[in-house]
């Protein structure tokens, strides 16, 4: 296998990472994840995996699998409630998209109150575009 994906960890249970591959699946594994969340539409750019392919894959390493889909247009989609509470799991979390950028934004725009304000600076800190959680 290659080398296991590149990810930054935005708290102690939740990591942001740019696209993954079906094989990257058991290192996310063993890294100690448990959920993996795809912020990707499938479809966006030429040789991406498709997230059925991905959904196999998670579930044959033991991950569980979510889809959900992100662009500038449908940004922060239909159920942040449901994300929120995936991102607040006790599990281990590790979201993805092209670059991990819409994962992170998803993220701050799933945070209430102050705690939103705190992890869009802790996100821009960690080298992330936070303007989509702007809005």
């Amino acid at each position: 296998m290659q080398d296991s994906p590149r990810y930054v960890k935005l708290t102690d249970s939740l990591a942001a990472s740019p696209q993954i591959q079906a094989a990257d699946m058991a290192a996310i594994a063993e890294a100690g994840y448990e959920v993996v969340i795809n912020n990707r539409p499938d479809g966006e750019a030429m040789g991406q995996p498709g997230s059925e392919e991905l959904r196999a894959a998670a579930e044959a390493a033991g991950l569980e699998y979510h889809y959900y889909p992100l662009n500038a247009f449908n940004y922060p989609g239909d159920d942040l409630a449901s994300m929120a509470a995936l991102f607040d799991d006790s599990r281990a979390v590790f979201a993805f998209c092209r670059s991990g950028t819409r994962s992170s934004n998803l993220w701050i725009s799933s945070r209430t109150g102050d705690e939103q304000e705190q992890a869009r600076q802790h996100a821009q800190q960690l080298g992330f575009d936070v303007s989509m959680s702007m809005g």
